[in-house]
């Protein structure tokens, strides 16, 4: 049975941003779902994710972007039969790390006071937009002017409490294998953070594109799926 490849955006984007890549994976006959990630706290978004996998029958590669990929590597190994992780420009924390305490870890991340916009929200949690005249610099600066102001207008939101949720007791991408794809001028997550991350996971590949931004699922679309299809196939050949 061919995986069913789940997707997980990130924030400051949406289900659409995988629009591309989805496209490729249906062409190459895997079923393909585009999750749709609340981002309002690791926890509960890990949860919804887990629900998706939960509804598949067969086996499931969790590809997730930016903050997604703390999302996938929150859900529970138990939650369905997951065979593989890929992360695209993705964040991998160990137990007890926050996306925010990682993007500080190495220099080049150009998220900051600057180029968040943070709104309060009626609940007490305040969410984080980037601002639209930093957008296309700091998330796709390799995307066309278009594509960046479409992706801006439709970016959503994280909570900021989301980005300072500690990660869980375990990390799934200790248990299964993963892929790394890592955008070499991505200005959002440092590519030296994601080197990092790679290698104390143990990925079982690192794709490393030069030039390419944060948003390399749109700007590098063929390279992301056929990354995603490596995964899917090492599953089938095991």
């Amino acid at each position: 049975m061919q995986p069913t490849i789940v997707l997980v955006h990130g924030a400051f984007a949406e289900s659409a941003s995988w629009d591309p890549v989805i496209d490729r994976l249906l062409d190459a006959g895997h079923p393909v779902i585009a999750a749709p990630n609340p981002l309002r706290s690791l926890a509960s978004d890990a949860a919804a994710v887990a629900d998706v996998v939960r509804g598949v029958d067969g086996p499931v590669v969790l590809a997730a972007h930016s903050y997604g990929g703390a999302v996938i590597s929150n859900v529970l190994a138990d939650a369905g039969d997951i065979v593989g992780l890929v992360y695209v420009n993705g964040f991998a924390p160990e137990p007890g790390e926050t996306c925010f305490a990682l993007a500080g870890m190495f220099p080049g991340s150009q998220l900051g006071e600057k180029t968040l916009r943070p709104v309060p929200r009626s609940d007490g949690t305040t969410d984080l937009f980037i601002k639209l005249d930093s957008f296309h610099d700091v998330f796709c600066p390799d995307a066309s002017d278009q594509q960046a102001a479409r992706m801006a207008a439709t970016q959503r939101p994280a909570t900021q409490e989301a980005l300072v949720e500690p990660s869980g007791a375990r990390s799934l991408w200790k248990e299964l294998p993963s892929w790394f794809l890592i955008g070499e001028d991505d200005r959002v997550i440092p590519a030296a953070l994601q080197e990092y991350m790679a290698g104390r996971a143990g990925a079982h590949r690192v794709l490393e594109i030069p030039g390419a931004s944060h948003a390399a699922l749109v700007s590098h679309p063929d390279a992301t799926a056929h990354l995603i299809l490596e995964a899917a196939a090492a599953r089938v050949a095991a």
